[in-house]
Formats: structure tokens, sequence, C-alpha cells
């Protein structure tokens, strides 16, 4: 007799999910305002011991990393001037992030660091020497977030009268990324450092030669002044989710940031980075991560939580929330009036920008200005989960299911006690759903390795382009010529 068949489709594993903290180096970052709560201490972003007390804290709950946005220029969109940042203290001050990820790096093991740094302002080869520094100092904790810059602002104060277009940013990004991958990957065979006391011979010199790149951007003869790093490659992240942007992504991402108030607005756009990366590039596309930025409010009940998102609310600045969002969109609300139905302005950019809000949130029937810095002013252009643990991570769920997002970048509203919330109530819970990892995959490892939960994974995998730059061991210069 036959067995009957069973037509149900089997049921996705759970996925363990790649946890970040996302930071930055100023006050407040995605909540403007919220630094004036008495509970906050974001204010600190100054000292070094509140870096070094944040690694150690995430790192004993068994984050996989700090992620550390950046901005090189202020927001003044928004009323055509710099004053509504300056005053709310929104990503302004903002110190530079790198400087400190040794200081935490000493003072841990095994947690990452994903710094944000730009493509647009300086030269690769500046960048390789102190990435592959910094690479050494943390034993290849290191990750780069790869951005190519968006404010006007910051093009200004580097010596240009404007952005590039964006197009054109890609382009020489694209350039940019070879020169690294020259410089991190092919100046040096894996084992030129010979430390070779009994001849004297420090560094082979026949297993260091010249990348002699000469491109539309750039000119780098080479070599690279720093030996290969444990990563060789710093773990590579990347934001953007233009077309541009989606096919950079498929190219060189290992993580994908996406920041989306919906998991409808984002669900497409992850297939097409995958589904490029794999058609075009030839990549696995499940190696390809994708974190969601998410602002969690968690209560013991979910009155707590509620009760938390009110006092909250009392200290959020609107001025600083507008500010952030004339930086990220380019449009200066206050040229509407307080009660101006901004689905009904006559530029077809904002419309549709609010619009991408506003469908989310149906009981908001009207959208002025205040509507939007409302909804901005905590979490920034991310969703705020708000409730009990399992309520959050419900939340959570439901973004993994609708768009195939592999983990998350938590932000904060106070620093540091929503990461302490999130560390007491919901990632215990999140482990009894077999959605978080009970200790890192290497112990020490690099920040690849425990990324990817597979030791000995500490460089680039073989089907990323940059695995094809590699000078590996035993290798002759003649059998492994620079790729172009």
């Amino acid at each position: 007799m036959a067995t009957p068949q069973n037509d149900t489709p089997a049921a996705k594993p759970r996925k363990s999910l790649i946890i970040n903290a996302f930071v930055e180096m100023c006050s407040g970052h995605q909540s403007p305002g919220l630094w004036r709560h008495p509970d906050d201490q974001s204010h600190r972003f100054t000292d070094i011991d509140h870096w070094v007390e944040l690694a150690k804290l995430l790192e004993e709950a068994k984050f996989h990393g700090i992620f550390i946005a950046d901005v090189l220029g202020g927001y003044d969109v928004y009323k055509k001037s710099l004053d509504p940042a300056i005053i709310t203290g929104a990503q302004w001050p903002v110190n530079e992030p790198l400087s400190v990820v040794p200081a935490m790096a000493a003072a841990t093991k095994s947690i990452g660091f994903g710094v944000t740094i730009s493509t647009t302002y300086e030269q690769p080869y500046h960048l390789a020497r102190r990435l592959a520094t910094v690479d050494h100092l943390t034993k290849g904790r290191l990750g780069w977030n790869v951005v190519t810059s968006y404010l006007d602002s910051a093009a200004r104060n580097m010596g240009r009268g404007e952005q590039a277009a964006h197009d054109d940013r890609y382009a020489q990004a694209e350039e940019y990324m070879k020169v690294m991958y020259k410089l991190f990957q092919s100046s040096w065979r894996d084992d030129a450092v010979k430390l070779d006391r009994a001849n004297g011979i420090y560094t082979d010199p026949s297993l260091v030669r010249q990348i002699n790149h000469h491109g539309k951007f750039f000119d780098v003869p080479g070599p690279a002044i720093v030996q290969p790093s444990p990563q060789r490659t710093p773990l590579l992240l990347q934001a953007g989710t233009s077309k541009a942007g989606k096919i950079f992504a498929a190219q060189h991402a290992e993580a994908i940031f996406v920041s989306a108030h919906a998991p409808q607005v984002c669900a497409k756009s992850i297939a097409e980075v995958r589904q490029l990366a794999k058609e075009q590039f030839g990549r696995d596309p499940s190696k390809i991560k994708v974190l969601a930025l998410v602002t969690p409010i968690l209560g013991r009940t979910e009155e707590e939580a509620l009760e938390k998102i009110k006092d909250f609310r009392k200290y959020a600045s609107h001025e600083g929330a507008l500010a952030l969002f004339g930086g990220w969109t380019g449009m200066d609300l206050n040229q509407y009036g307080d009660e101006e139905e901004l689905r009904e302005v006559e530029s077809n950019a904002v419309r549709s920008t609010v619009e991408a809000y506003a469908r989310f949130s149906p009981t908001n029937s009207k959208w002025t200005k205040h509507t939007v810095a409302e909804h901005v002013s905590i979490g920034g252009n991310g969703p705020i989960f708000v409730g009990t643990a399992a309520q959050v991570a419900d939340g959570l769920e439901t973004w993994v299911e609708e768009t195939d997002v592999d983990g998350f970048n938590f932000a904060y509203a106070l620093f540091p006690q929503s990461f302490k919330d999130i560390i007491e109530l919901l990632l215990p819970e999140l482990r009894k759903r077999g959605l978080f990892w009970d200790d890192y995959a290497a112990p020490g490892g690099t920040y690849r390795e425990n990324f990817y939960g597979k030791v000995g994974q500490k460089h680039p995998m073989d089907e990323h382009v940059a695995a094809s730059y590699q000078w590996r061991e035993g290798v002759s210069a003649s059998e492994h010529q620079i790729p172009e």
C-alpha cells in the first residue's frame, strides 16, 4: 500500500538572527531630542569610556557587532539652515567613528565593528591603509559600511560646489572598490612576511608587488604599505537601494542595511538585489545578509512599554526630526503650513514620500509636517516596535517572513538603557524561539567568521569578487595576475 504524500510545503527553518547595535558618534542618533531625557547618556559620546562600556555590555550579550553610522556634513535642508540641527543636536556634532574602534576592541574579544566611511571624499590608498591597520589592531573584527555620501553640505566642505550626480558617485565607487581589492588582496602574497631572523629577511620582496592601477578616477601604483590583515578585506556592508546601489550591493556587499517603516517597502528591493547577485555575479543569494533598522521599546507589560513611548515623546524634537528628514530626502517641509495636507501639495516628490509613510498608519487621516516629524522623531527612518518581548519578537518574525531579512540593526531611544532592555527582555525571548545564538560561533575570531557563523571564513568567500584578487600562498606572481 502506497504511503500517502503530504502536499503541505515544509516550513522554512527559522533563521538565527544577526543582531547589531546601531549607533553614531553623536547624541541621540535616530531619536533627536531624547538626549534631554534624564535617563539618557548619549551626550557622553566624546568620552572613550562611553564606547568601551557599550562594547563590553553588547559582547556579554553576544551581539554580532556595533554598526557605527556617520555623516560628513550637517543637515541644512530644513529651513535652508543648519541651525535646527545645531540647536536640537540632530546628528550634530558628530565625531569620526574609526578612531574609537581599537579602544573598544582592546576591551573585548569577539564582537565586530562596522564603520561607515565614504568612497567619495578620500583617496583609496589612504583609506586602505587605515582600514587594514584597524583590522590588525582588532584581530580581524572590522567591517566597512561602504557609502557614497548624500549631503551637499559634505560636498561643499570637501571643496566641491555640490554632490556629484548619484550614478557618477557609484561609478567612482566601483573603481574605488577595484583599487581597494588590489591593495588588500593582490599587493602582498599571504605569506610575504617572513620574520626570518637567521637570514635577516623581514618581508620577501618577491612576494610584494605594485598594483599599477590606472583608471578614470584613480592612479595608484602601490604596493600597499600595510601587510595583509587578518580578514584581508574587512567585512563589507552597504546601504544603497537605488538601481545603481542595488547593482553595487549585488556585487560587493556581504551585508545590506535597509531602513523602511514597513516590510512591504523593502521586500521587493531585497529580492531584486539577491536576484542580481545570482544572475549577474554568480553569487549565492543567501550569502548576502540583510539587516533592517528597528527601534524596540520594551516593557515587562504592554502598558509599561506604552508608558515609555508616551514619556519619550515629551522629549522628542520635531525640529530635529524635520532637519533629519530634510537631509535624507532633500525636502524642506518648512515651506508648508502647519495644517497643510502634504499628500495634496504640488510637489510629486513630497506627495509620494509622505504617502509611503502614511499608507502604513491608517489611523492618521491627515499628514502634515508635524505628523511626519512625530513619525521620524523616535526611530528615524525605521519602525518602532512597542510592547512586551513576545510582542516585539512577533514583529521581528513578521519582518523576517515578509522580507527575508537575516537580522536587525537595533537603534536606541535612550542610551544605553534601550540596549539594556533588549538584552534583559528581548534576547531571552528570541533565544527561546530559536532565533538567536547562545554564543559566538568563533569566540575570539574575526567579524566575518562570526557574521557567517563559520569558523575559518576569515577572508571573503570564494564566490565574492574580492576572492579573485587574492594572491594566495604558494602561487607565483606570474600564476596570479591582478584582475582589471
